[in-house]
């Protein structure tokens, strides 16, 4: 197995455990309203639960969108090297590459409101919340 055949395997791996992890913290969030609701806390403790973790997903997911975004380099450096049979795109380069193209401050927080605004991440924190809020205005 090359190098990058390597890479990308384990990448993979770790795209996956961070959808898995996405998936935990959604079912954390829909518990943990469940409880609050059971328990009677107010609906602004609710909602801050619920916003605190979209938040967390939203980070995590554009962790994931790294990985992600360097499994499709390696995918087409594999491609162009079945293709012409030499290796254009070196292994092990994913923190080399995030580096080299790390946004600023402002930047990778608009990275993370990106990342909240995906429907596959609002769902279901918004839902929480608007439920929330909708407790608050009763």
């Amino acid at each position: 197995m090359s190098p990058l055949q390597q890479e990308w395997t384990l990448l993979q791996q770790q795209h996956e455990q961070y959808e898995r992890g996405a998936l935990l913290i959604k079912l954390a969030g829909v518990t943990l309203f469940a409880l609050g609701l059971a328990w009677r806390l107010g609906p602004h403790w609710l909602g801050l639960v619920a916003l605190l973790l979209w938040v967390q997903e939203a980070v995590l997911k554009t962790y994931q969108a790294r990985i992600g975004a360097r499994l499709l380099r390696i995918e087409q450096g594999l491609l162009s090297a079945a293709a012409s049979d030499r290796q254009d795109l070196a292994a092990f380069q994913l923190h080399s590459e995030w580096a080299a193209s790390r946004p600023g401050g402002l930047a990778l927080l608009a990275g993370y409101a990106r990342s909240a605004c995906k429907p596959t991440v609002a769902f279901p924190h918004a839902l929480l919340l608007l439920a929330s809020l909708a407790l608050i205005l009763r």
